[in-house]
């Protein structure tokens, strides 16, 4: 569920003249949907990793990784490929759109081949795709890294840090068609955040039952932290007064940085995936178990299908909305409703994909009822 509303979250985000962008972590909160996805990415390749591990060997673990990273590279490629067409498309037919770069429908045609060989080399990483190309970089790393991490889980954290506290500088280094160098999702700095939740999935075992001894405290902390970063999100919006205020909580904690992972945001999303782990942790087990979490759900287990198709959909709901004379708040609301519902039947026929050809669980025997009947 947690992931399919990063999807949706992330679709609804980049349509500049939604009406449900107002309402979305992005509007409340210090992070935002990418950090959720980055997060749970990491969490889910921690607890696959341990399991594989556990049944197959260490080998099919780093193998089914970097399978996995070759797949999110074509994904990256492929979906390059797609939303380029698709901008060509809607500015043949007169849809303005601003969602993505307008340079990639024409590259797309003038010079197809050389677009889609800068899209593998990853020198260029079309926006709305660009946390793709991130992904691509960790799991790449990930047979080399993890090993690492389950034997010097300390030392992996100590380096993981300093690799983050440099992040901006190392990443300025890599070849890339920005003019400051650089992937726009840095991987120096984003890298904490994946190989957190790496760390989360992977250690959970012996994490859990010693923060649990403090659990409350830690809520108490935790809830305070989260209203006071929703407060600073909100300073702006208050005038001359609050944008000074602003300026001056920034000279003491420095920029809040998404690109780079400046700390605040890290330790934003951080203390929220405590308050859903741990004391909220009924309501929202509760809210997947009702019909809209149970859709989410399903966007969710989508993968790279719902995620390609989220990214053309905010283009599409982009140009839906870019009308000359503008557009009404009931039409743009429907927009963002019909995105999200081709959305969820987009994760339904890939979950139905992803199943076909599975057998079918076996029917119960027919026999006297038991005392678990």
């Amino acid at each position: 569920m947690l992931r399919g509303y990063a999807l949706v979250a992330i679709m609804v985000d980049h349509m500049p003249d939604g009406v449900l962008r107002g309402f979305t972590l992005a509007r409340f909160a210090v992070f935002d949907a990418a950090e959720l996805f980055v997060l749970l990415s990491g969490f889910l390749v921690g607890l696959v990793w341990i399991s594989v591990e556990a049944k197959q060997g260490r080998r099919a673990a780093q193998l089914r990784f970097l399978k996995r990273a070759i797949q999110v590279w074509f994904a990256l490629v492929l979906g390059g490929v797609l939303v380029a067409l698709l901008s060509r498309g809607l500015f043949e037919i007169g849809f303005d759109h601003t969602a993505i770069w307008s340079q990639y429908s024409r590259w797309i045609i003038e010079n197809p081949l050389g677009y889609v060989g800068t899209l593998g080399l990853m020198w260029l990483q079309p926006n709305l795709l660009d946390v793709l190309a991130l992904y691509v970089v960790v799991l790449a790393f990930t047979p080399i890294t993890l090993p690492l991490m389950l034997r010097f889980p300390f030392a992996f954290a100590a380096g993981s840090v300093l690799v983050w506290y440099f992040a901006i500088p190392l990443n300025e280094m890599l070849p890339n068609h920005r003019a400051d160098g650089g992937m726009l999702f840095n991987p120096f700095g984003w890298q904490l955040l994946f190989y957190t939740g790496v760390a989360m999935g992977a250690f959970r075992e012996q994490i859990m039952p010693v923060l649990r001894r403090n659990s409350r405290a830690f809520a108490v902390v935790a809830l305070i932290g989260l209203i006071g970063m929703a407060l600073l999100t909100q300073l702006w919006r208050m005038g001359p007064q609050g944008a000074e205020l602003l300026a001056s909580i920034k000279e003491l904690i420095g920029p809040i940085d998404k690109w780079s992972l400046d700390w605040v945001r890290y330790v934003g999303i951080l203390i929220s995936a405590w308050l859903v782990a741990i004391p909220f942790a009924p309501a929202f087990a509760w809210l997947a178990e009702t019909r809209l979490g149970r859709a989410l759900g399903v966007i969710g287990r989508g993968g790279l299908v719902t995620f390609v198709t989220c990214v053309m959909l905010s283009v599409i709901g982009d140009a839906l909305m870019s009308l000359p004379d503008g557009a009404g708040t009931g039409y743009r609301l429907s927009v963002d409703i019909w995105t999200i519902g081709a959305l969820w039947l987009a994760g339904i026929l890939a979950d139905r994909y992803r199943s076909r050809g599975k057998p079918k669980p076996a029917a119960p025997l027919p026999g006297p009822p038991t005392a678990a009947h």
